[in-house]
């Protein structure tokens, strides 16, 4: 039988057990984006809500270089700032200096003019030196410019 001091415990605590693996490392990109939105067909309103389809293209710049292309859903309520969007985008280019492409999903709402979005790759959606990618993405506009944030990891 062994005997630890109770101070002892929390560094015992910290050891990593027998034949677990480290999770993989976060990593960060950020950078400015262009985005085109383009319609396809004439937006359908019935009652209070307008719904359209669009397409999607941005320019990522920054250790994200890379084009995305996708398709993008709305409803857009007559209530000002209400709101709400889903959409699929497939990014090509390169990422801190790795060739490939991933997929996005977003999904987003507005409420009273408070937006709030969630942007997720879509797992098992990388290619080439971006197999295994996971993680998400966050976008901001701050007057009239748009940014990314992409905390990720990369499958061993």
């Amino acid at each position: 039988m062994h005997r630890f001091s109770a101070a002892a415990l929390p560094l015992l605590a910290a050891l990593p057990l027998a034949g677990a693996q480290a999770a993989p490392l976060v990593q960060h990109a950020s950078g400015p984006f262009e985005i085109t939105i383009i319609p396809a067909g004439a937006p359908e309103k019935e009652g209070r809500t307008a719904t359209a389809r669009m397409a999607l293209e941005k320019r990522y710049t920054g250790a994200l270089a890379a084009s995305g292309k996708g398709t993008m859903l709305t409803a857009v309520s007559d209530t000002k700032g209400s709101a709400a969007y889903v959409a699929i985008e497939r990014v090509s280019g390169t990422l801190a200096g790795r060739k490939g492409s991933f997929v996005l999903q977003h999904a987003g709402t507005m409420r009273g003019g408070t937006s709030q979005a969630t942007i997720t790759i879509v797992p098992d959606s990388g290619t080439e030196e971006l197999s295994g990618i996971s993680g998400t993405l966050a976008l901001t506009a701050v007057d009239g410019k748009h940014f990314y944030a992409l905390d990720y990891t990369l499958g061993q």
